[in-house]
């Protein structure tokens, strides 16, 4: 119970109480919301992504100790997402925005508060955590861009519109200054750190933002397939796995535990900038994280349970 309360205090109020703020801001001051989605997109976006890779001080042999797990875990999610998708008809717009909501997880503000809480004695836990927010984040500037910038071109369009977003260049530039060891000069540093750190900030408002005149009647077909396969079909599919490569204790709890995580905000994000479906987009988000709070405690214990 108090592993409960103090998610709930720590790291959901949070999220909640800046998402309400971009909700009231936005019914107060009706912000130009192609202009949020631009500043997330093309600025925030790419800071947040550099400085994640270049701060990276995770080894190479943990890393390639998890990563069979991880790409196991993404092959099964992208291939289970795909056929449900396909099975419920959904048209190319919506499908892109379930895939995503389903294969990228909030592995950053929500997953490392989360993680620090439950392995506050355990550095392999935390570190395994940076390991997988790497891999979330690379996941999510190649598959979930790639994937929502290919409902409106195909083929080659598709591909020259996904290398026009500068994310995947601050990526790149992070990993080579990371791995050459190159420091940045402090003048250079300091706008790139401020600006990462105000993502959180922007990303949660804006989402609020697009969520500010959302009508949850009901909930929908996608939403609900959303919710099951990102909290309950995700984590079954890691314990699998987990069973299956022979992996315990503290790596199998971290692994267990990253898998259980809501949906990620930048798939809200590119609903909004590619224009696939943005409110339903928000309303996965808004909702996973909500339900969150149920399905990661649980997954939480049982993790102390079976390990």
């Amino acid at each position: 119970m108090s592993v409960f309360l103090l998610i709930g205090l720590n790291v959901i109020l949070p999220v909640f109480i800046l998402i309400g703020a971009g909700v009231f801001l936005h019914r107060k001051f009706k912000f130009d919301m192609n202009t949020l989605s631009k500043l997330n997109t093309f600025f925030l976006m790419p800071a947040v992504s550099f400085v994640n890779i270049y701060q990276n001080n995770v080894g190479g042999k943990t890393l390639l100790h998890i990563l069979g797990f991880l790409i196991l875990q993404c092959v099964c999610l992208m291939s289970l997402s795909a056929i449900i998708s396909k099975a419920a008809k959904f048209e190319s717009s919506l499908a892109s925005t379930f895939k995503n909501s389903i294969v990228l997880n909030n592995s950053g503000n929500f997953g490392l508060p989360v993680s620090q809480l439950v392995f506050q004695h355990s550095p392999l836990g935390a570190s395994i955590q940076i390991v997988v927010m790497i891999f979330q984040n690379l996941l999510t500037y190649t598959y979930g861009l790639f994937n929502s910038v290919s409902v409106d071109h195909s083929g080659f369009k598709a591909i020259k519109q996904f290398l026009k977003n500068p994310v995947i260049y601050a990526f790149l530039l992070g990993l080579i200054l990371h791995t050459c060891d190159i420091k940045i000069p402090g003048f250079l540093w300091t706008p790139i750190k401020n600006s990462s750190n105000a993502f959180l900030a922007i990303a949660l408002i804006t989402l609020g933002a697009q969520s500010a005149y959302i009508k949850l009647r009901r909930f929908s077909l996608p939403l609900i397939l959303s919710l099951i396969g990102r909290l309950i079909l995700s984590p079954s599919i890691a314990l699998l796995i987990i069973f299956l490569l022979k992996l315990d204790g503290t790596t199998a709890q971290a692994l267990f535990i990253a898998s259980s995580f809501p949906t990620s905000r930048n798939s809200a994000l590119f609903a909004l900038e590619y224009d696939n479906h943005p409110e339903y987009a928000a309303q996965v988000v808004l909702m996973s994280t909500l339900f969150s709070m149920i399905t990661v405690t649980t997954v939480v214990f049982l993790s102390t349970i079976i390990f």
